[in-house]
């Protein structure tokens, strides 16, 4: 079944990607696998998926330890300081960078680690209080900052939209998204070139996609509803 759903996933990508005159090979699904067993991962893995998304770090560190070591794994959760050292060396990228002291911690892991790590900076655009992120505002200064740490590299920006039964809802934060991500490109800033927005989730994805998303992470549509009672 989760094979199956992925691939109605791809389909759905593909048609969105089409309707807004972009390429579907330039998105990129993560199979967003928290609280998921690793039998479902394995059941994608032997399909040829290999970018997956996962919230916690602690699930994140036992599944790469358990899972084949070819898995592109993303961070995508709210990620604590101390919590650096236990994924650093092995995630492909951190979505969720949300704040200059994170940024500082995760180039100074980096650094004793010898590793250089991907970021995107997280962009609470809706301003939701129950949600982490920089504001719009506060993006620029921000990224010219971190432009400068060592051994990490902002590859672009992230958001996560409001939960909304119309997708459509969603659609000026993903515009808006996309404009900021043009207007500081074109401010020429030491160090920046983003070209990555990680935005839309199982409900509004396929708005995201036509709003210029590089990265999707689809969970629920793939995978199927979660029990976080387990």
């Amino acid at each position: 079944m989760v094979v199956e759903n992925y691939k109605e996933v791809l389909e759905n990508v593909k048609k969105a990607a089409l309707k807004a005159g972009r390429d579907p090979k330039d998105i990129t699904v993560l199979a967003v696998s928290k609280t998921k067993p690793n039998e479902m991962i394995e059941e994608l893995y032997n399909e040829g998926v290999r970018e997956f998304g996962e919230n916690y770090v602690q699930e994140l560190a036992t599944k790469m330890e358990t899972l084949p070591k070819d898995i592109q794994w993303h961070m995508i959760g709210h990620l604590q300081r101390n919590k650096i050292k236990y994924i650093i060396e092995n995630v492909k990228m951190i979505h969720s960078v949300d704040s200059l002291r994170l940024a500082k911690a995760i180039s100074d892991e980096a650094v004793k680690r010898g590793v250089n790590m991907d970021i995107l900076l997280e962009v609470n655009v809706a301003l939701e209080e129950n949600k982490f992120g920089f504001k719009v505002e506060e993006v620029e200064e921000a990224l010219k900052e971190i432009a400068k740490l060592p051994n990490i590299c902002v590859k672009g920006l992230m958001t996560s939209a409001p939960y909304v039964s119309n997708a459509e809802e969603n659609r000026q934060y993903f515009k808006r998204l996309n404009k900021l991500l043009v207007d500081i490109n074109d401010k020429n800033i030491d160090n920046v070139c983003m070209s990555v927005l990680s935005m839309g989730m199982t409900n509004d994805y396929l708005v995201a996609i036509e709003e210029g998303a590089t990265h999707v992470r689809v969970g629920t549509a793939i995978f199927g509803e979660r029990n976080y009672n387990k």
